[in-house]
């Protein structure tokens, strides 16, 4: 295998379409802006499959590229045969209302659990935890949410952050600051939450302040446009990546946008203009998905300017510890009840039916 190539990561996460690499998607993943890729359901036929994509990506370069998957439990679980079966966020919160320490225990586990078989199969991040409240009115966030308390929503998260943690992973506080009020799913329309700044500093941001404080490592905003604070999209707005979050909640993680071809942020314009606009509002890393085409117009069409935080930001994303020491874990007689503590969860009836399943906000 040739030696791989010395460049810094760039500002872009973008995907690929099959199990293995085409020669194609080698030299996209060569491209300077690429710093991550983000995998789904269509990359994944097993485990060892999975194992062999991940080094073919991380051999490419140096800094090998980060690699991510929205991988939460419930319906949103990219990796299925040979891992564990995560459950949807909301049944930790059901055990909360019966023993608030046993949910703790049970989401630290979770967290783990989830991260060190991501680990042992070469992935970076997963897009977790789901900090938005569950208000009874968004069916695309659902059961995904730990509860409608933001409390309670707070106190999980960072539990199941220290596992991820422990798990060799960082974190990802989405969608901030809260999608669960909107009936609207983003991947379709441009959701429109009308509440004021204050009823949202009094509720759905309260978790996202909570894992700042407990050490979030990143944070995707909302495609939903909040009017009573700003015109644009959370996403796309300066206030609230850089007012609010930088410098009121003090956050100095990584800022991935959502994917920028969701409808939801349609309004921003061409790719590239959508690009420019996420960076503008102060993303350090934007994503787009599910279209190679369009991946390709942002690489030959956008030209950067001076992220002098950038590489330090994303080595923070990067997956802890070597691999194979993670596929050792994992294989271990003590990780076995661990695993098997989350699979006794279980999963509510109808949490794998519907649209969403296997994707992701």
């Amino acid at each position: 295998m040739s030696h791989p190539l010395s460049l810094p990561r760039g500002p872009m996460m973008i995907d690929v379409a099959g199990q293995t690499l085409t020669d194609e998607e080698r030299r996209r993943l060569s491209h300077p802006l690429v710093g991550a890729v983000i995998l789904f359901r269509r990359n994944f036929a097993s485990l060892e499959q999975l194992k062999a994509l991940t080094r073919e990506i991380h051999a490419i370069r140096q800094p090998a590229l980060l690699i991510a998957a929205d991988h939460e439990g419930g319906r949103v679980q990219r990796f299925l045969d040979g891992f564990t079966r995560l459950p949807p966020m909301a049944v930790l919160g059901d055990v909360w209302q019966e023993d608030r320490q046993r949910a703790l225990d049970e989401a630290e586990n979770t967290g783990y659990v989830l991260a060190a078989e991501l680990r042992a199969a070469g992935v970076d991040l997963s897009f977790t935890p789901v900090l938005d409240l569950d208000h009874q009115r968004c069916a695309v966030i659902g059961n995904r949410a730990f509860s409608g308390d933001p409390e309670t929503v707070g106190a999980l998260a960072a539990a199941l952050q220290r596992g991820l943690t422990r798990g060799g992973m960082g974190s990802c506080g989405k969608h901030f600051p809260g999608h669960g009020w909107v009936e609207g799913d983003s991947h379709h329309v441009i959701p429109v939450d009308d509440r004021s700044l204050a009823e949202l500093q009094a509720a759905d941001i309260i978790p996202f302040a909570r894992l700042i404080d407990a050490g979030l490592t990143s944070i995707m905003p909302a495609h939903v446009v909040y009017p009573a604070v700003d015109a644009q999209p959370a996403g796309f707005s300066s206030y609230w990546l850089q007012t609010v979050l930088r410098q009121q909640l003090k956050f100095d993680g990584v800022i991935f946008s959502d994917d920028l071809c969701m409808e939801g942020a349609a309004g921003a314009g061409s790719i590239v203009d959508r690009t420019r606009a996420a960076f503008a509002a102060g993303c350090d890393m934007a994503l787009v998905c599910n279209r190679p085409d369009l991946a390709d117009e942002v690489l030959a069409g956008y030209e950067p300017a001076a992220m002098p935080r950038l590489a330090e930001r994303l080595e923070r994303m990067a997956g802890k510890g070597d691999v194979a020491e993670w596929q050792t874990v994992v294989a271990s007689a003590a990780f076995t009840p661990l695993r098997e503590r989350v699979a006794r969860l279980g999963m509510p009836a109808g949490a794998l039916a519907g649209p969403a399943v296997g994707e992701a906000v």
